[in-house]
């Protein structure tokens, strides 16, 4: 049996050579001068490192990075997560990388990589990898924004309704079904097709695709190499919520930073109202990433690829198991798209009823789709060449600059939308790309808060009493399938989202636009 748990010291396949926190902390340096937030990792820091690491972090955000590294040295690196430092520069030594490992400023421990972290690998090279811990379980989870003409005036008496609304008609939670009538031959066309079937089936508005990372469907989908066992995980869960840090938020603009970027969003006053969606692809693409890991291990051995972690199981991107991979990979995320499609469908339903009225007259536009689980092919410049690469981007958003080709006409003189949606019941934001992250980070920047306590600590610390009381006192209306878990994504177990998103502003690799502040909040 295949273990796919959290990475853990016991997991490494190098021997860490031991050494105490004053010796880790000489490979670890800053660049830029005192006030940067730009780390680099160097070679050494962990064996076999092909680059170096770079991580974004702030003075707040700096204490927790540092502080899993000290515990991790103190423990002679037996039992416990492996540092997000540490994950960072084992990606490094991952064969093919360039450039450099990035960790985002909401890194933190995940699956082989951290979540949080963007690394790119040349396709030219025919050892250049391909790994799933790269992408993350929940394949395309991203967020969708979408704006209304409302003001929060408009929403208040009405608040509650529509919060109830809003739950009647998204279904959310663990086991959640779905409303949208799918057969298994949908399911087939779901996969390749992505939004255009959500387009064909009346689920969508045309210009919602515009708004849409990839137009909203990847054309290298192949729905033959999704496994029977994940397609039937995902029959019943299209148009679902799900559980964990998903939710759906209705949410008033807070503060504008940059008001020619926002007013090309359509958002262009305090307090008008929008709606937030945070999901992926449910069970079919956690299935689909654990199926990968399966294979590979055996194409692994098969290759005589060498890894530091037995979690970064990986293939050679031209290797038959690292296509199937990627056609399974980018079947998952059209489902995710036509997942995030399909409750957009029902959220407009939701307001029409409850303003008795419809999506159209209420300007229920989506602003953009954002993924920030996803493995893409992208063109970048490395060491002065152009280079076609496989950027993995888990916990990691794309942010392209003003006049990239892949971005909607409407954001060509802003740069793309960035949404970052924050923890439950604090703020989120909407970034626009830069040139500065286009040649620092691969156009990549952060995607939420980031954890800094695990669940079972979450749980073991928080009642979950407390912080639905907190949220009532916020004059925030809450919706949730199952609130002894709310514990879980309750704000004290993230990194503050406003530190977050300052830092990557800082650094340069991305710009602040907009401010949104929750008034309603729906999860699973």
């Amino acid at each position: 049996m295949t273990h796919f748990g959290s990475t853990t010291a016991e997991n490494a396949l190098v021997d860490y050579e031991q050494r105490t926190y004053a010796e880790e902390l000489k490979y670890l340096e800053k660049i830029g001068g005192e006030h940067s937030v730009s780390y680099r990792i160097r070679k050494g820091f962990v064996p076999n490192m092909n680059v170096e690491g770079r991580f974004y972090v702030n003075k707040q955000l700096e204490e927790l990075m540092f502080d899993e590294l000290k515990q991790h040295s103190s423990h002679a690196g037996v039992g416990g997560f492996l540092p997000a430092v540490k994950q960072i520069a084992n990606v490094a030594a991952l064969p093919g990388i360039v450039g450099a490992s990035i960790g985002l400023p909401d890194v933190h421990s995940g699956y082989g990589f951290a979540i949080g972290n963007t690394a790119a690998f040349d396709m030219d090279n025919p050892e250049a990898v391909v790994s799933p811990g790269g992408v993350g379980f929940d394949i395309n989870c991203g967020v969708r924004l979408l704006r209304t003409n409302l003001d929060k005036e408009d929403v208040i008496p009405i608040k509650e309704q529509l919060a109830q609304s809003l739950f009647d008609h998204i279904p959310v939670g663990v086991g959640s079904k779905g409303v949208i009538p799918m057969t298994a031959k949908d399911l087939e066309e779901v996969l390749e097709m992505g939004m255009d079937w959500s387009l064909r089936e009346g689920y969508a508005w045309p210009e919602d695709k515009e708004h849409c990372e990839e137009y909203g469907r990847m054309l290298n989908a192949d729905a033959s190499k999704v496994s029977a066992r994940a397609k039937k995980r995902g029959l019943p869960q299209l148009g679902t919520l799900g559980a964990g840090n998903h939710y759906a938020e209705i949410q008033v603009v807070d503060q504008i930073y940059d008001k020619h970027a926002a007013a090309r969003m359509g958002l262009n006053r305090v307090g008008q109202v929008c709606v937030m969606i945070h999901s992926g692809s449910r069970g079919l693409g956690h299935q689909v990433a654990t199926d990968a890991l399966v294979k590979m291990e055996k194409a692994m051995a098969r290759d005589k690829i060498a890894v530091n972690d037995r979690q970064l199981a990986c293939a050679r991107i031209q290797s038959q198991e690292g296509q199937d991979y990627l056609a399974s990979m980018a079947a998952a995320a059209n489902y995710a798209w036509v997942n995030r499609s399909s409750m957009t469908f029902l959220a407009r339903q939701a307001f029409a009823k409850a303003f008795k009225t419809t999506p159209d007259d209420l300007d229920m536009h989506v602003i953009y789709d954002v993924s920030h689980n996803i493995a893409k092919v992208e063109k970048h410049m490395v060491d002065g060449q152009l280079k076609t690469l496989l950027v993995h981007r888990k916990g990691s958003t794309r942010a392209f600059p003003p006049h990239h080709p892949l971005i909607p006409v409407d954001y060509q003189l802003t740069g793309q939308p960035v949404l970052i949606g924050g923890t439950m019941g604090t703020s989120s934001y909407v970034l626009t790309g830069t040139e500065k992250g286009m040649a620092e980070s691969f156009g990549s920047t952060c995607h939420g808060a980031g954890r800094a306590w695990s669940r079972a600590k979450s749980r073991r610390t928080l009642e979950y009493t407390e912080v639905l009381a907190k949220l009532k006192e916020k004059d925030i209306s809450i919706r949730v399938a199952s609130p002894k878990l709310v514990m879980e994504e309750a704000p004290e177990s993230y990194k503050d989202v406003t530190q977050v998103v300052q830092t990557c502003h800082d650094a340069g690799i991305s710009r602040l636009a907009v401010k949104l502040k929750p008034i309603a909040v729906i999860k699973g």
